[in-house]
């Protein structure tokens, strides 16, 4: 009897090889060239063949599709989630456990699947990892991982992450390293305990994996207003003692390797008064959705970006952003504003929602955004929303959606990238 295996359809685009194969949404596809498929992975390592032999199930009746691959058309297909694997541990940081009641409900989903790794950059504790998962992850080459170490002591990454039973990660990086699996690794900065001398050790001992270790992020503890545990945020001294070891192991991995491999995220610059890097010092930024890097790119893109098109001052737009960020896009949207004579204002949300020391806009609640904006809705034609804030389905964290915006300020509201491009286009194309 065949187990259970297969992964369902849940879209198929126009003029894509899936499509000219006559699959359809709801199909299921049980198997490729005899390979049996548990999950996307497995469709993604086993349709590389020129000819697929696909075996799929549709209203209870199996038929075998074939397919030849060509480069010039993609295979067009979406699969429906698959059910995630979540977390047994009980970090004393989660931040999942300091979400209230009444986000989306995504929000509190625990993850800790390394295909999400694999595939999303989503980081994992590798406390559930298994003997066959190692297996598949060094046959399918899942490369790179996103790990997170907080600390090389095992017995105080136990407690970190709740976890007395918690692996040793050594061991299991080790494993990785030998198999030639590259990963990315995190340090989540708790004042009082793996900062010091533990952030030093831990950092010393990571670096013997590399070059299968890609990066090192140390990023500081994000905490609410809900929090439970005995932590205190970064203070600016913290900040400052952990950038003095980031660069003291950046300076001894160039001169070694050419690589500084190890990076602070912005958030401690920025809690330091210390300047950013330049750009080129980050390399191929492998943690940038870590909050590492996010600044300096963004103050790059603005030095380079040319305006080659003249605004004519007809419309007035609005914008918003979170305390963090609001300096340096204020000074570009003063730019914009000056010299580009284009009308647009810069709101500085400050987190009411889950406390002033969350100050990052993806954090922003809809909620917040609306009572921010209330008090100054007349003469805006526009207001332009950071894709950061909002998830594929166009809600904020708390359900709140662009509709709702509009239909709480009056105003008009549309998604736009979080770039300078992204803004300058849409003002633009607003006109």
């Amino acid at each position: 009897m065949r187990s259970e295996t297969g992964i369902e359809i849940s879209k198929i685009e126009s003029n894509s090889l899936a499509e000219q194969a006559g699959m359809q949404p709801g199909d299921i596809i049980l198997s490729i060239n005899s390979h049996p498929l548990r999950d996307p992975v497995d469709f993604m390592y086993y349709s590389s063949d020129d000819i697929l032999n696909i075996e799929v199930k549709r209203n209870e009746k199996i038929q075998i599709v074939t397919v030849k691959r060509r480069d010039e058309i993609g295979f067009g297909i979406e699969f429906k989630p698959f059910k995630v694997r979540t977390c047994r541990n009980n970090c004393i940081f989660c931040f999942v456990k300091q979400l209230p009641k009444g986000l989306r409900k995504t929000l509190y989903v625990k993850d800790e699947d390394y295909r999400l790794s694999f595939l999303y950059g989503n980081y994992i504790t590798l406390s559930n990892i298994t003997k066959e998962d190692k297996k598949r992850i060094v046959e399918q080459r899942l490369s790179p991982l996103y790990i997170s170490v907080h600390s090389t002591n095992k017995g105080l990454r136990n407690k970190l992450i709740g976890n007395p039973k918690g692996p040793d990660i050594m061991k299991e990086l080790k494993f990785f390293a030998d198999n030639k699996i590259r990963f990315n690794a995190q340090i989540v900065l708790c004042p009082g305990y793996n900062d010091g001398r533990e952030l030093h050790q831990t950092i010393n001992n990571l670096f013997r994996f590399y070059p299968y270790l890609l990066s090192i992020a140390v990023v500081p503890v994000g905490l609410t207003v809900y929090h439970k545990q005995n932590l205190n945020p970064v203070q600016k001294a913290d900040a400052e003692n952990a950038l003095k070891t980031i660069e003291y192991f950046q300076r001894r991995f160039v001169k070694k390797h050419g690589n500084p491999i190890v990076y602070g995220a912005d958030e401690l610059y920025l809690k330091a008064g210390i300047p950013f890097p330049p750009l080129k010092e980050y390399r191929e930024l492998y943690q940038l959705e870590n909050g590492v890097g996010m600044l300096p790119l963004f103050l790059n893109q603005v030095k380079k970006l040319k305006i080659n098109r003249t605004f004519i001052p007809k419309k007035k737009f609005l914008t918003f952003t979170g305390t963090s960020f609001y300096p340096f896009l204020n000074k570009f949207v003063e730019r914009l504003n000056e010299k580009e004579k284009i009308s647009i204002d810069l709101l500085e949300v400050e987190n009411r929602f889950f406390g002033p020391s969350i100050t990052v806009a993806g954090l922003i609640s809809g909620r917040d955004i609306i009572k921010s904006i209330l008090d100054r809705t007349d003469g805006y034609d526009k207001i332009f929303v950071p894709d950061v804030t909002l998830n594929s389905e166009d809600k904020f964290l708390d359900d709140v959606t662009l509709s709702d915006l509009k239909e709480a300020t009056g105003i008009p509201a549309v998604k736009i990238p979080s770039t300078p491009e992204g803004l300058v286009e849409n003002i633009f194309n607003a006109v």
